[in-house]
């Protein structure tokens, strides 16, 4: 069970200082709860992207008044009799306000009550059963099927065309019965038209064997484990094979079913993976400390074993980006670069230390920032930061827990990409992390997206000045300038003119 949630600051809220007391909260995003003199009680939680504003609207004193001086009845929902408490968090990104949401949520009412106030339901899977194998969409998990269990994928709709269109490339079967196989079984429609292998008509000379069936099987396991691409290396080492024995009828035939492959593995996303194996890492914009106005510094989350851990705060110094970076331009002037360490002769004194986003300003020393390490390149900040975010991640989560993280996480994953602030970046085919990458997506998500260009006014930029001398007149000169190309007459100059 994870640690209870603590909020970053707490405010006694006292009616009649309440104007000086909500100044000093930031007009900032975050997330925060309003509690009463019972400690018991349930607080008011939310979150919002003012927090300023947001607390102004439910504390303020009433604009209107009776004549006893008592507060006329509003539909304005006014907390301010009822607070004695103000605790709140300060978020850097949207991604980060439902995490820090979920977590204070499952600390003031308890997990089952957190899910429904936060409408948090399990996301669909595909599940690929093992005995008497059968794939079917679902959003029940147990610890007996995170094996078996591939996604998440973002509506239920998805997940079965994603399935109907795999099993349509094997002869997997597609009821839903609890198989009991005997020779004279009636089968169904799917065996008629040869698009399965009839288990359920085991002894018949017309079903498959038992060994033959769980090799389709494995087939098919192998081809959601890899996303299609076992099913792809196989049909393209045929068609080769039917290449060079010049039999290019077969060959054509092989190409047309890879093609069909291809098209089957493409409606998963790349995050589609079995639940054991899914590890991602989330980059969003950092909350600025309260003595700035900005940080260079990113929030980074990892996923893994079930756990969305942080956000823990990666300094982007020694990634330089060109801040003059343009929707319009030369890609190679518009990407983060990456400045290599300079090694010195003499040792260090303290004023060539590199010291992250955090200590510059004098917070405490925390491995999300770099630990102040000598000459510490950024790639050793990300992987120290990364290997100190995978220290909380060893423990195994409750089905419920795996669940409402990875409802949180395709919550946000599966946005439209414009609506989607940060970046995810998943690991390599070896596992490891892709550090380059990670560091110029915190170097972009500090910098924000590029600016457009400013508009050029590239008729005025045509126009040069030239001087004509007129052959009258010797040394009579006079500037005029050229009209634009595009125009094809131009006015005739006379002696009257240049006189």
């Amino acid at each position: 069970m994870a640690a209870p949630f603590v909020f970053d600051h707490r405010i006694e809220f006292l009616p009649q200082n309440s104007d000086d007391l909500l100044r000093s909260i930031p007009a900032a995003p975050g997330v925060f709860a309003l509690r009463g003199a019972d400690p018991n009680a349930e607080p008011y939680l939310t979150r919002a992207a003012d927090l300023r504003r947001r607390l102004r609207r439910l504390l303020a004193p009433p604009e209107a008044l009776d004549a006893n001086g008592q507060p006329i009845p509003s539909r304005r929902l006014n907390l301010r009799s009822r607070v004695r408490f103000i605790d709140y968090t300060r978020t850097g990104s949207d991604f980060e306000s439902s995490l820090v949401l979920y977590r204070a949520a499952t600390t003031a009412f308890g997990p089952e009550e957190a899910r429904r106030r936060l409408r948090l339901y399990p996301p669909y899977f595909l599940r690929v059963t093992m005995s008497h194998p059968r794939v079917y969409a679902t959003n029940r998990l147990s610890k007996r099927s995170l094996q078996e269990s591939f996604g998440p994928f973002p509506s239920r709709a998805a997940a079965e065309r994603y399935c109907d269109a795999v099993l349509d490339l094997f002869l997997l079967r597609r009821c839903y019965e609890d198989l009991e196989p005997y020779p004279d079984h009636p089968g169904c429609v799917y065996g008629e038209m040869h698009k399965c292998m009839q288990p359920c008509k085991e002894g018949n000379p017309e079903a498959c064997t038992p060994a033959q069936y769980a090799h389709e099987s494995q087939r098919v396991f192998d081809f959601f484990r890899t996303r299609g691409q076992s099913l792809l290396d196989e049909v393209a080492a045929q068609r080769e094979a039917a290449s060079e024995a010049m039999d290019f009828e077969s060959a054509a035939s092989l190409h047309k079913h890879w093609e069909k492959v291809r098209a089957a593995a493409m409606l998963a996303d790349e995050l589609i993976r079995p639940v054991t194996a899914l590890r991602a890492v989330i980059v969003q914009e950092a909350a600025p400390p309260e003595d700035a106005p900005r940080t260079e510094d990113a929030a980074v989350f990892l996923l893994e074993h079930g756990h969305l851990c942080g956000p823990e705060r990666l300094s982007t110094l020694g990634v330089r980006a060109v801040r003059e970076q343009t929707a319009v331009g030369s890609s190679l002037f518009a990407q983060p670069l990456m400045l290599a360490p300079i090694p010195l002769d003499e040792p260090l004194t303290p004023e060539l230390v590199i010291l992250s986003g955090a200590e510059r300003n004098e917070g405490p020393a925390s491995p999300s920032s770099g630990e102040a390490s000598v000459a510490q390149t950024p790639e050793d900040r990300a992987r120290n930061l990364l290997t100190h975010l995978a220290t909380q991640t060893q423990t195994t989560p409750d089905i419920a827990e795996l669940c409402d993280t990875l409802s949180l996480f395709r919550r946000w994953y599966y946005r439209p990409e414009k609506q989607r602030a940060g970046e995810v970046f998943l690991p390599n085919p070896d596992g490891s992390w892709p550090i380059r990458r990670i560091l110029n997506g915190a170097a972009r998500v500090v910098l924000g997206p590029p600016t457009p260009a400013p508009a050029v006014d590239r008729e005025a930029a045509k126009a040069l000045k030239t001087k004509i001398i007129h052959p009258g007149r010797e040394g009579v000169e006079r500037e005029v300038p050229v009209l634009p190309k595009r125009s094809r007459t131009r006015k005739a100059i006379t002696p009257s003119d240049v006189a």
